[in-house]
């Protein structure tokens, strides 16, 4: 058994540095909100996108918690206790065509799994948009379900 070796591998979680907001230039995240369900991926097909656009300048560390706030901040109607906000990245896939991959749900008035989740941990790339499914309270929530209580 000459030549066998032994090694060890550390399964290391990649520490997320926190960004320094003073020195860092913040990003244009674009973001489109609808209500009862996400926009179709092929609205953006063919560098097309849909026309209720909300452009946020932000830093990758920014979690879902902020931005659900700051969509609240401009949309007066998604401030009601118990309103969900379902997030969902858009992305390039091949071509002209586009994904979309969903990172994760906030509730207002609630704490959730997801507040915490920065778009870094959602492996964002700048470029990509931000789809937002906006239930109110009176609806059954977005498919993912309730978040958790902590």
């Amino acid at each position: 058994m000459a030549g066998l070796e032994s090694m060890i591998v550390e399964d290391k979680q990649q520490s997320q540095k926190s960004v320094d907001r003073e020195k860092t230039c913040p990003l244009l995240l674009r973001v489109f909100c609808s209500t009862g369900r996400h926009h179709s991926s092929n609205e953006f097909n063919h560098g097309n996108v849909p026309s209720n656009e909300l452009q946020i300048y932000t830093w990758m560390d920014a979690t879902l918690r902020e931005l659900t706030t700051l969509v609240k901040d401009v949309n007066p109607e998604t401030r009601r206790k118990g309103t969900y906000f379902d997030f969902a990245i858009v992305y390039a896939d091949r071509g002209p065509n586009y994904r979309m991959r969903e990172i994760g749900v906030t509730c207002s008035g609630q704490k959730g799994a997801d507040d915490t989740k920065t778009l870094a941990h959602a492996k964002f790339t700048i470029g990509d948009y931000l789809d937002i499914n906006i239930t109110p309270p009176n609806r059954l929530p977005p498919r993912g379900g309730r978040p958790r209580p902590y």
